[in-house]
């Protein structure tokens, strides 16, 4: 069942801190999900959080932690000592997830909380996934796992797994690497089981496995394990080499915060930022893109400027400029959203720019043409007029159609340039399609109906 947090709960946690003795409703906090515990720390103060943690199990306290959402992590971990968190939280977690906790501590910090590890096998893994970069595979993978060398028999290749799999929660799948650790495939636990105990590892294991190596990016991580439904990839150096592997829930925080990236970015936000950031950071994040805005709502002031005579012999077609710069601002961001999807699930497979924009255009005139039958009508019925329903028909099958074209061309020079194509979703194409949108709309006006 759901575990379902209220504000009763969270005042019986506070007055059974106070008491300071184990009571039943703390009894419970441990016996809830670790993601359900840290829904309850969002809502406590950092000093009853403390206290909190001296009652949880050492192992459910470092799964909470993990938990916790970045910003109340750092918080939190401010009043710990470096001995304390390498004793209550370090000692209890993976490789990667402890890697992932010490990169958000200032480097001295980080240091001290290193040089407390008991454990000096789990502190150099840690201090060895540090070196590689956030974004990378190395960066994702955790130390433990399980694996075999080829030439053992079956009793020692048992005998050394139950050694390994002491440190490991979950086993997904077992390596079978050479003298060199060198990656050479995996062993399927039924064929080990029903194999006769004097077979080799080299009789029974699987070749054919699928790695990455460790400088790889993480989205490309990503969409190798979701092309391939995995669960764990093995990772390996430059010499093939096994040093580690992703699990599946590294690979969800990744499209989580790849997602959360674009969504900001086509807001028109230059930087990763939440809402319990400063005011100064959220400010200068989203300050860029806003003069951007600013800039294009001036060219489009600009472009109004140069018809305002003749707006004020035919002032009907100012009734329509918000209608227009709209519909070029949806048509583009529609586009360019499908585009960007597409280079980001890597499904858009191998047709060519023209191909792409081939389509691009046959789809935005079905899209013109059914949206300037309906404002012809419109216009016809309640406006009277023939040159304006005429005027703004045509004005708006060209804008839908260049729309659909810059939306669908920009995001591909992008991508082509390794620029983030998600930059083309927000305020630029919005932007660039007002202005080229009011050039069309007066220029249809002026030049081919004579109506100014």
């Amino acid at each position: 069942m759901q575990f379902e947090l209220t504000k009763e709960f969270i005042d019986q946690i506070r007055e059974d801190l106070e008491l300071g003795k184990s009571t039943s409703t703390l009894v419970q906090v441990n016996e809830l999900h670790p993601a359900d515990i840290a829904e309850i720390f969002d809502n406590i103060s950092a000093e009853e959080a403390k206290q909190l943690f001296h009652f949880l199990d050492k192992e459910k306290a470092s799964d909470v932690l993990i938990e916790l959402e970045e910003d109340v992590r750092e918080k939190f971990l401010f009043s710990w000592s470096p001995n304390e968190i390498a004793e209550t939280f370090i000692e209890q977690m993976d490789s990667d997830d402890a890697a992932d906790m010490l990169q958000e501590l200032p480097d001295r910090k980080k240091d001290e909380v290193i040089s407390n590890i008991k454990d000096a096998e789990q502190a150099s893994d840690i201090v060895d996934l540090l070196n590689y970069p956030e974004d990378s595979a190395g960066g994702l993978m955790a130390k433990e796992l399980i694996k075999v060398n080829i030439d053992w028999s079956i009793l020692k290749c048992v005998k050394e797994m139950r050694k390994q799999a002491e440190d490991i929660e979950n086993v997904y799948t077992i390596y079978v690497v050479d003298d060199r650790e060198r990656l050479k495939g995996t062993l399927s636990l039924k064929r080990l089981l029903l194999a006769p105990s004097e077979s080799k590892v080299r009789d029974l294991y699987y070749e054919d496995v699928l790695s990455v190596k460790a400088y790889e990016k993480s989205e490309e991580v990503a969409s190798m394990m979701e092309k391939y439904d995995l669960v764990v990839l093995p990772v390996v150096d430059e010499l093939d080499r096994l040093i580690g592997r992703i699990t599946i829930d590294d690979i969800v925080d990744v499209i989580k915060t790849e997602a959360d990236k674009d969504y900001q970015m086509a807001s028109g936000i230059s930087e990763k930022v939440d809402s319990a950031d400063s005011v100064g950071v959220l400010t200068r994040a989203r300050l860029p893109w806003l003069l951007i805005g600013l800039l294009g709502g001036i060219l489009g002031a600009l472009v109004i400027g140069q018809y305002e005579g003749q707006l004020q012999i035919y002032p009907e077609m100012a009734l329509f400029i918000p209608l227009i710069a709209a519909m070029g601002g949806n048509v583009g961001v529609q586009s360019s959203a499908i585009i960007v999807q597409g280079l980001a699930n890597n499904s858009l497979g191998f047709d060519s720019l023209f191909a792409r924009l081939g389509k691009e255009f046959l789809v935005a005139i079905l899209n013109g043409l059914a949206c300037s039958i309906l404002i012809l009508i419109y216009t016809l019925i309640f406006k009277d007029s023939i040159d304006l329903a005429l005027t703004v028909s045509m004005a708006l099958v060209l804008v839908i159609i260049f729309a659909g074209l810059f939306g669908t061309f920009v995001p591909l020079m992008l991508d082509k340039y390794k620029i983030d194509p998600a930059l083309a979703t927000g305020p630029f194409i919005t932007t660039m399609n007002d202005i080229v949108g009011l050039f069309i709309y007066f220029g249809i006006g002026h030049l081919m109906y004579n109506i100014f």
